[in-house]
């Protein structure tokens, strides 16, 4: 089993750590032949008791989907899994991505919310974005900001502020936006080695450890090319290049 590269750990203390997730790996219920990030933390980070014996192997607190990249917390403690699925779910966390967009057939307003009732579809595993309430579907909500784009795709960054099953994903594609290779969510092709162009760039998290004081990290795409290259400079082309 291979090791996470000490240059992917973002930030690390006896409660939690972070790291900058790769594109395929799992965050929980790897299936044969994913990395098993858990796994692998566990056996670089260890593990700790809790209780009879019981070893707490480190858990995810927000859940980034397989194909997606980015900043993933993980609870090292029981009371630190505690503190911080509370404080994620009380809204105390902030949350920031980076998604590269087919572009659309119709222009989208520079910055926006968008407000929908997410349900899930279990047997293809998929969320879908409604605009009415109903029992079993939960709100979800999210801002975005147009940073700049190209010929063939919008640069989007996004504050998740709920965290639903698929969410980006579902909201997006409701409005005919679709994340470059998601094709689960109506994206033309899929992506070169697999994953889709969705990237968890930043994390504000109360830190267990240290009275709650938050704690700040981010991170560029774990395997950058021209295209993340042109998302960080708002769509301007490397020099030379046309």
């Amino acid at each position: 089993m291979d090791a996470v590269d000490k240059s992917r750990i973002l930030y690390v203390s006896d409660q939690c750590l972070v790291v900058n997730k790769i594109a395929g790996e799992a965050v929980e219920g790897a299936k044969e032949g994913m990395a098993d990030l858990p796994a692998l933390l566990a056996e670089q980070y260890g593990t700790v008791k809790k209780g009879r014996g019981k070893a707490f192997q480190p858990t995810a607190v927000h859940r980034l989907d397989v194909p997606v990249s980015g900043c993933t917390l993980f609870a090292r403690t029981p009371k630190a899994l505690s503190l911080l699925t509370g404080a994620f779910a009380e809204e105390r966390a902030e949350k920031y991505y980076w998604a590269i967009i087919e572009n659309p057939r119709e222009d989208i307003p520079e910055t926006g919310e968008l407000i929908h009732w997410i349900g899930i579809d279990r047997k293809q595993n998929k969320s879908i974005a409604y605009n009415e309430k109903k029992q079993g579907r939960k709100e979800g909500i999210l801002r975005y900001r147009i940073k700049g784009g190209g010929k063939n795709y919008l640069f989007m960054e996004i504050e998740l502020v709920t965290g639903r099953h698929h969410q980006i994903r579902a909201q997006l594609a409701a409005l005919g936006l679709y994340i470059k290779g998601d094709l689960k969510y109506g994206a033309r092709r899929s992506e070169k080695g697999g994953g889709i162009r969705l990237h968890a760039r930043s994390l504000y998290f109360p830190e267990p450890a240290n009275n709650g004081d938050i704690v700040h990290v981010s991170a560029l795409p774990p395997k950058r090319d021209k295209l993340w290259r042109d998302f960080e400079r708002g769509g301007l082309p490397e020099e030379g290049e046309a």
